[in-house]
């Protein structure tokens, strides 16, 4: 039983929000498939995906478990595992579950446990590295995939995908058109020696907002669902979904000379009032957020945080406040106070929100 008082709440009409706003910039029958992985972004995949599960095509996942936890929550929907592991195949078969396929290694593993079952046309999918150079095949491996899947009924490639590297940099357009490009070649020898035509996507949330024409049979949001674009325009047009809250454990009246939190950080000049705030490096907030370069919000005012983050606390000058112990405490409730806290932390906000940990008790609103 989670107890713990600070709470991350999911907003629910701001996905909808989102993933309307993605959807008015493809074709009606492009399919949508909501990324929900590293638990939705820092929120909670499971909630995030029941929520959404009747208004989108597909789920993606980055491991086995994770797509476990959808289905073991009664989620129907295909759920694509984008990094799964040569160990971990047998529980992707048993929770229906598709891999990704993305080098010869495991497309072999997966093609003897598919003939040993033996399966029939599972769903596979497989991906090809067009410039990012994480994951992925080769186009020159292409006639070598061909083949072998000719020989087999057993799997049957649902799709084929690949992921642009720069799309939120206009600046590295080429780049980006020369991968999609390499991408239509690929998958127009799959059309031409494979006998059908697997679903094809390559644009992730930047992707979709600035190479539209490129949505092929499939896009992915990911980001873009919690509320966050390639640039200040396109996320000011989406809706925040993530707000941080907590509340006033403590208030301390201290002296000037007395010092605040671990290292005696901060050293008071003057009269001051602290609060303490369960929630710390161990709940997701950056040691760096410290020593005033970041703040919470009190009763609508500003209050910056004083000393050093500590595990489970942080502190915060409130001699301006008019607060009690136990009042509300806003970490972040809006896409600027996460971006605050990103650049202060020196880092991007993904990580800001995946940092969010597990132990920060996660509510979705409708």
């Amino acid at each position: 039983m989670n107890n713990h008082v600070t709470v991350l709440e999911i907003d629910g009409t701001a996905l909808d929000h989102n993933l309307n706003y993605f959807k008015q910039k493809i074709n009606p029958e492009t399919k949508i498939l909501a990324v929900v992985k590293a638990f939705g972004y820092g929120s909670d995949g499971v909630q995030v995906a029941k929520h959404l599960e009747d208004k989108v095509d597909y789920f993606a996942v980055a491991y086995t478990h994770e797509g476990i936890a959808l289905r073991e929550a009664n989620i129907s929907k295909p759920i694509l595992v984008l990094h799964p592991q040569i160990p971990n195949l047998k529980e992707v078969v048993s929770y229906r579950l598709e891999p990704n396929l993305y080098n010869f290694k495991i497309f072999n593993a997966f093609l003897k446990l598919a003939d040993e079952a033996p399966l029939m046309n599972y769903p596979i999918h497989i991906k090809f590295n067009t410039g990012l150079n994480r994951l992925g095949f080769w186009h020159t491996d292409i006639p070598a995939i061909i083949s072998d899947l000719k020989k087999t009924n057993h799997i049957k490639v649902q799709s084929l995908f690949s992921h642009l590297a720069a799309s939120e940099d206009l600046e590295e357009q080429e780049f980006s058109i020369n991968q999609i490009n390499n991408f239509a070649y690929i998958a127009q020898q799959f059309y031409k020696h494979l006998g059908y035509e697997p679903l094809l996507h390559i644009l992730n949330t930047s992707g979709v907002v600035n190479y539209a024409k490129a949505q092929f049979d499939m896009v992915r949001v990911g980001i873009g669902l919690y509320g966050f674009g390639n640039d200040d325009k396109e996320t000011a047009a989406l809706k925040n979904t993530h707000n941080l809250t907590s509340i006033i454990s403590q208030i301390h009246t201290i002296n000037p000379g007395e010092t605040v939190g671990y290292n005696r950080a901060f050293v008071a000049k003057r009269p001051t009032k602290t609060a303490t705030v369960p929630i710390g490096h161990a709940d997701g907030l950056s040691r760096k957020i410290g020593n005033k370069k970041g703040y919470v919000l009190i009763n609508n005012q500003k209050a910056p945080i004083i000393g050093n983050v500590c595990m489970d606390m942080i502190m915060v000058d409130v001699t301006k406040i008019n607060c009690n112990e136990g009042d509300a405490v806003i970490i972040f409730n809006n896409q600027q106070m996460i971006q605050h806290i990103a650049n202060v932390s020196e880092t991007i906000v993904y990580e800001t929100l995946t940092a969010i940990s597990q132990r920060v008790k996660k509510v979705l609103k409708k």
